[in-house]
Formats: structure tokens, C-alpha cells, sequence
């Protein structure tokens, strides 16, 4: 029997192609366990358990890359390591991993090195991106559509009494939320010194 894994990062991203290869691999869809919002890290993953927990001697546990079952080499090992235990076959993508083979044992280590390098890779680039202003003052969230001015002038209105949120909101043209937002943030401002 075949049993398959497939796992994604993020609720955003879509496994539809893992499973797709999966089918054409020759797995049954109800034999297909997955993972989603899970990072390659985390082994605390219900689909990931699942699918070890299915598997028996002799069958096959397939995944469609390296990188969705682990990604470290220790991990990986671990996982392959107790399915050969087992008596359960390997595989990944087309190939067939029987790690009793010496050849097979190293090309499957070579391969977990690269995942392992390539998510070191991935947090490399975040973090040096991240480190460059321009991209830091886009990651900011969405600031304010009303000027600093607009604020002020928004805050006096307020303070002065005369009138009311929703008589303030109509006036500039903003939800009464927003007139509490502008006076916050110019109160914020003035205890800055900005």
C-alpha cells in the first residue's frame, strides 16, 4: 500500500499540486495526509503522524519533495530511520530510497542537507531584507490617510468642546472612530516632541 504526505507553510499557499502528483503516483486520495500551517520544523504535525501511523511493513510512504516531510537533515534521517525499521519503503518524488543501501543512505542525506541549507537560505534573505529601510517602512501596515495637520486641527475640535464627535467626523468626513484615532495620534505626537 502507498500512503502520501504533503504539507504546506501557510494557510495562503495551495497543496492542490502536491496532491496531484500524489494521484498520479498512484495513491488513493483517502490515503493522503496533509498538513497546512505547518512549518517543516515543527514536528508536531497531525498529518505527518497520521501518515507514519498508517504505514506498515512493506508499504510505501511517498512524499512529492524533501522539503515537505522535514527540514533538517537530523529530522529527516529520524523519520527514515524509523520507517526502515519498520520494514517501510521510502519515497520521494519518483525515487525509491532503500536506505540499507549505502549509495542510497548518502544520496538521501546529500538531499536533506540541501533542504535544511535552502530553509537556512530563505531566512537568510528575509532577515537581510528586512534590514534594508525601504522594505522595513512597506512591512509598516497601512498609515494614516489623514495628514499630521488634519490631526491637529482635528484634536483642537475636540478639545474645544463645541462640538461633538459625530459633529467632528461630519466635518472632515471620517467615521467618529476615526476622529478618536486623529486626536490619539496627535496627543502621541505632541508627547514625542514630533
Amino acid at each position: 500500500m502507498k500512503v502520501g504526505y504533503s504539507r504546506v507553510s501557510t494557510n495562503e499557499q495551495d497543496v492542490s499540486s502536491q496532491r496531484t502528483f500524489l494521484i498520479a503516483a498512484g495513491i488513493d486520495e483517502e490515503r493522503i495526509y496533509t498538513d497546512v500551517g505547518f512549518t517543516g520544523k515543527n514536528l508536531q504535525r497531525a498529518g505527518l503522524h497520521q501518515a507514519l501511523a498508517a504505514v506498515r511493513d512493506g508499504d510505501t510512504l511517498v512524499v512529492p519533495k524533501m522539503d515537505r516531510l522535514a527540514r533538517n537533515v537530523e529530522d529527516t534521517l529520524h523519520i527514515v530511520r524509523d520507517l526502515t525499521e519498520r520494514g517501510v519503503i521510502f519515497q520521494m518524488g519518483h525515487t525509491v530510497y532503500d536506505p540499507r543501501d549505502p549509495w542510497s543512505k548518502l544520496f538521501l542525506t546529500f538531499l536533506a542537507a540541501i533542504a535544511e541549507a535552502e530553509g537556512g537560505w530563505i531566512s537568510l534573505r528575509t532577515q537581510e531584507a528586512m534590514a534594508r529601510p525601504s522594505v522595513r517602512k512597506k512591512l509598516k501596515g497601512r498609515q494614516p490617510a489623514i495628514p499630521p495637520e488634519t490631526d491637529a486641527a482635528i484634536a483642537k475640535a475636540l478639545e474645544e468642546g463645541d462640538r461633538s464627535a459625530a459633529d467632528v467626523a461630519r466635518i472632515f468626513r471620517i467615521s467618529r472612530s476615526g476622529v478618536y484615532r486623529a486626536a490619539a495620534r496627535h496627543r502621541a505626537r505632541m508627547e514625542s516632541g514630533r
